[in-house]
């Protein structure tokens, strides 16, 4: 057995263990060791594999001599030709004859022999390595590859020519005159007809078609303007009034019906529509954002704008917010029933500045009524100013709130005349019928449009 050593192998043995194909290293009656083994293919990680001679089914040799030729063999690899100026597909005279001179291109390409090591799988050209049409430094500096070749390989003809002459700008712009352009056409007339003959406009959805009068920026008078005034977002003036027109005003409404019942109803709901607006709106009342949920301390006083708090602070709880109501004197008759009403929430109630709680996030003041001396709270007012929640007031003194000077104001109906320091004026509707104003002598037009609380601004003079 000895005179097959060094013999190439292929040996199919039973299903279990495959077929191996290696170099002979040694051979008994009993066994064969194999080098350079491959198993199914893959090379085996031992350096020497024993197979048993019971375990072969069949067993192939290749001769050494066979063996060494197959080892080198030569493969031949056409280059293409690179397209050359004034060769298209178009000088041919069909389809089938442009295909077959391609392949006569293709035929008559220069060939260049690579060669590959089958047993080291190892791909030899001239100079034992295989490489790319790209160019590297040292064959640019040669000359193998000049400048014809790169603009033949990338753009198919050469790039040698030069524009001989600079294109003069400043000479064709002078061609063009500008001005007796313009001049011809601001001489043309307006064609009327043509005008007139136009399609109608096509409107969008979310668009008025019919025509609108531009609105009346002074669609509010009273009988004696002798105080300050007001704008809108939208610009309409709003004037304000003197105190005994209010309370004429008041009076009517409570003579037609519109009792104080009604009317603080419409003043809670606007303070909870402004407050839930100051809190965070939807982003901060949400189901599932229980762990910020505001806190309201709403502060008031032994009259009606006390009990108007109370109520927003009713309404407020009805949306789940957690308020804390702060009255000065629990036994004032006007507040009894609106406190009654809130306590059915199970917040909390305090008449004790030191149960206040050291943050909230929006404090509601309705201590003071619209005097020309409003009381003082100095405990509450130190209260206020060392807790940074902005302030909220309910239809607050013009002359402002001893010590408390709010960020915002709500005022019902019609504003009186107030000072800077109450902050930022909000108006609110109460649903008063024109017939209420005409009787105290104001011509009014609602300026809320379709809105239940509107901004004030001061009006520059």
């Amino acid at each position: 057995m000895a005179q097959w050593i060094g013999y190439m192998v292929s040996i199919k043995c039973t299903d279990d263990i495959g077929t191996f194909q290696g170099e002979i290293l040694a051979a008994t009656n009993s066994e064969i060791t194999l080098t350079k083994a491959f198993c199914n293919g893959f090379p085996c990680s031992e350096n020497e594999v024993k197979i048993r001679a019971d375990s072969i089914v069949d067993l192939k040799l290749i001769d050494k001599q066979s063996n060494n030729i197959a080892q080198h063999s030569t493969v031949t690899i056409a280059k293409p030709i690179a397209k050359r100026v004034g060769r298209s597909v178009s000088e041919s005279g069909n389809a089938s004859t442009s295909k077959s001179n391609s392949f006569n291109i293709l035929s008559q390409a220069k060939s260049k022999p690579i060669d590959i090591d089958v047993k080291n799988n190892v791909t030899e050209g001239p100079s034992n390595s295989f490489k790319s049409s790209t160019p590297n430094r040292r064959d640019k500096n040669k000359g193998k590859w000049g400048k014809g070749w790169r603009d033949e390989e990338c753009f198919g003809s050469p790039l040698d020519h030069k524009i001989s002459k600079d294109f003069d700008f400043e000479k064709n712009l002078a061609l063009f005159n500008k001005q007796a352009i313009w001049d011809e056409l601001n001489a043309q007339k307006p064609d009327v007809v043509k005008q007139t003959d136009k399609k109608p406009l096509k409107y969008r959805h979310d668009e008025n078609v019919i025509a609108t009068l531009p609105a009346s920026y002074r669609q509010i008078t009273v009988p004696k303007q002798d105080f300050c005034e007001y704008v809108t977002d939208d610009g309409l003036i709003i004037p304000s009034i003197s105190r005994s027109l209010r309370k004429k005003l008041w009076e009517t409404a409570e003579r037609v019906g519109l009792t104080w019942e009604r009317r603080i109803e419409l003043i809670g709901r606007a303070v909870t529509e402004i407050s839930i607006q100051l809190l965070g709106g939807g982003h901060r009342l949400n189901p599932h954002n229980t762990h910020q949920w505001p806190t309201v301390v709403v502060l008031c006083g032994p009259h009606k704008q006390g009990a108007a708090g109370i109520n927003a602070a009713r309404q407020l709880a009805s949306h789940g917010i957690k308020t804390i109501v702060f009255t000065v004197s629990m036994d004032a008759p006007v507040i009894k029933k609106e406190l009654s009403l809130y306590m059915l929430t199970k917040n909390r109630v305090l008449n004790n500045v030191a149960d206040l709680p050291n943050v909230g996030d929006l404090i509601i003041v309705a201590l003071c009524e619209d005097t020309e001396n409003p009381k003082h709270y100095p405990l509450l007012s130190d209260w206020v100013n060392k807790n940074k929640a902005p302030v909220l007031a309910i239809d607050p003194p013009t002359v402002g709130i001893p010590n408390i000077t709010p960020k915002f104001s709500l005022l019902p109906v019609l504003p009186l005349p107030h000072s800077s320091e109450s902050g930022k004026l909000y108006l609110c509707n109460l649903g008063f019928p024109v017939d209420v104003f005409n009787e105290v002598g104001i011509k009014y037009k609602s300026p809320f449009g379709p809105k239940f609380v509107i901004p004030l601004h001061p009006k520059d003079d």
